[in-house]
């Protein structure tokens, strides 16, 4: 049954745009960029809640052991008043209510949460494009796979077909046994490539499953291969860098921006704040029993004004500081980076204009290689040549036709990379 069932799973059938959609759907990289984007929503809504009015209710109950005595002179004789009934309760009600008048720290926090905001939005983006860049080479690495796969295999056909004619041609004794058993050779050679080559296809589909986010289980094909691709490489020359949409460089911008606020937050330490406090009180003083009904209650509401003014704070300092040699930091940091992007940037259009000038020579190697594998046989069947002209043309053939996909991986893993490094999704 099981068997069954696996000969039954629909085979899907995979283009490059399908791989990526599949990844940024469910590759669980791009779903924690989502989550972290959402947390930074709910910071932002956290920001300005704290301008809304704080209310508290609060309860206590007290039970008096031994009150506190107070004496005073009275034009020289001393009295002692208690402050309350020893072994009596106190009940104590209270509701409250602050409200924020003047708090420039929350404003500045209002203002830093957006920018962090942006960040995570930003970070999102850079995760997606790298995520981009993985499944394209992945998917590219796949090509290559197939391609060279189908390269050896011919490979071996063709090494098997030469010993079928080589040996009989030796049974007839028109050709020598060395002959034949280089032939044979020669086929037996050519098998651990092409079982190489298929554990690179398996291992190839492997990896871009895993980031497609798919099980392993799962069947797919890509009816592709890399001479479609053979087109776009005229356009090596018209590469123009452009790190404007860079994801490292506006993260590091957002994050100069982010420091820039967060140190006129830090100021907001040396300003006053100003609150309105309303507050309501009900309760019981020295009850000497817990019969609540018949205890005596009475309340109190009253409204401040509380003001604040901070006069010296030494890790205010300190905290200035630490925020401006950061900034220094991430602008010297900005500087090596943006350095380095053009220095990748340009290696990668080096790259991809020594493939597009390689291809042509390739493509006619492949030709003549073609046409030599054709003339050793022909050579070879008349007798004029010789097993090692034709092994030769053989795996001349198979090593231009492996060189010839190669250039051609080459050209799009660098275009691949140098998308990611322009910030092209």
């Amino acid at each position: 049954v099981t068997a069954n069932a696996q000969e039954s799973t629909p085979t899907m059938h995979i283009t490059l745009d399908k791989a990526i959609e599949l990844a940024l759907s469910d590759n669980p990289t791009m779903k924690v960029a989502e989550k972290e984007i959402e947390l930074k929503e709910v910071a932002k809504a956290e920001a300005w809640q704290n301008l809304l009015p704080q209310v508290s209710l609060d309860g206590a109950i007290q039970y008096n052991i031994q009150v506190a005595s107070m004496k005073m002179d009275m034009g020289g004789q001393t009295m002692e008043i208690k402050m309350g009934k020893d072994d009596s309760n106190t009940w104590n009600a209270g509701l409250q209510v602050a409200i924020p008048l003047y708090a420039p720290a929350v404003y500045k926090a209002m203002n830093l949460s957006k920018s962090d905001m942006q960040l995570a939005v930003e970070k999102s983006r850079g995760s997606k494009i790298d995520l981009i860049n993985q499944v394209t080479k992945a998917y590219y690495q796949l090509m290559l796979a197939q391609d060279s796969y189908e390269v050896l295999n011919e490979n071996y056909r063709l090494a098997t077909a030469n010993f079928d004619i080589v040996n009989k041609m030796y049974e007839q004794g028109r050709v020598s046994e060395y002959d034949k058993i280089s032939a044979e050779v020669q086929k037996n050679n050519a098998w651990p490539s092409v079982v190489s080559g298929k554990n690179g296809v398996e291992l190839a589909q492997l990896q871009l499953k895993v980031l497609m986010g798919i099980t392993a289980d799962v069947k797919f094909v890509i009816a592709d291969n890399l001479k479609n691709y053979e087109g776009e490489m005229s356009n090596a020359l018209k590469q123009e860098i452009d790190l404007s949409n860079n994801s490292s460089l506006k993260q590091i911008d957002l994050q100069g921006e982010l420091l820039h606020k967060q140190l006129k937050m830090l100021q907001t330490s040396f300003q006053p704040t100003l609150a309105l406090v309303g507050s309501y009180q009900y309760q019981s003083i020295s009850n000497p029993n817990w019969n609540i009904a018949k205890y005596n209650w009475s309340d109190a509401a009253t409204v401040t004004l509380s003001l604040s003014i901070p006069l010296y704070k030494a890790t205010n300092f300190t905290s200035l500081k630490t925020n401006k040699i950061q900034q220094y930091q991430l602008a010297e940091t900005r500087i090596n980076t943006e350095r380095m992007l053009n220095m990748q940037a340009q290696s990668y259009i080096d790259n991809m204009t020594a493939s597009a000038e390689q291809l042509q020579s390739n493509k006619a190697a492949v030709e003549l290689a073609e046409k030599g594998l054709e003339i050793s046989q022909k050579r070879y069947d008349v007798g004029k040549g010789t097993i090692l002209e034709l092994t030769n043309s053989q795996v001349s053939l198979t090593n231009t036709r492996l060189s010839y996909n190669n250039t051609i991986y080459d050209y799009l893993v660098a275009k691949s990379d140098l998308d990611k490094v322009l910030g092209i999704e």
